[in-house]
């Protein structure tokens, strides 16, 4: 990622957070100085209805800043996520794996010849799951 994008998403984040800050303290100090009896603005009357259109928007503002600040770290998440998924995935191979090589003298006819055929499907079928894991993790 490039340290421009970085800035520019932090940048934006921080415009957003001391944004919304000011306007919190400027509310709160004019709130405690002397209460008005007139309405608080006049395109807006004070009623609970109003208040939790403010929040609303106050709430959708602060979401989108800090979606842009963790952007490129739920990227960055996902791919290491892939990938420790493709690792735990993979110790079920090497388990099966080695279960199966046991067993490898009665893999045609023979007393185990059921187990050693389920070993090597489960082993077959977490190694797709690794590989799939590490090759989408390789794509994003």
């Amino acid at each position: 990622m490039k340290p421009q994008k970085i800035g520019r998403v932090l940048g934006v984040g921080v415009r957003v957070a001391g944004r919304m800050a000011g306007e919190r303290l400027a509310g709160a100090g004019t709130a405690s100085v002397a209460p008005s009896p007139a309405p608080q603005s006049a395109t807006m009357p004070a009623t609970p209805r109003n208040s939790g259109v403010q929040a609303g928007r106050a709430t959708g503002s602060l979401a989108r800043g800090l979606g842009g600040f963790f952007r490129p770290f739920r990227r960055v998440g996902g791919i290491v996520f892939l990938e420790v998924t493709g690792v735990f995935f993979l110790l079920f191979v090497l388990v099966f794996g080695t279960w199966a090589w046991r067993l490898r003298a009665s893999y045609a006819h023979g007393p185990d010849h059921l187990r050693f055929l389920v070993y090597a499907g489960m082993m077959l079928f977490f190694l797709y799951l690794s590989a799939s894991s590490f090759w989408r993790a390789r794509r994003k």
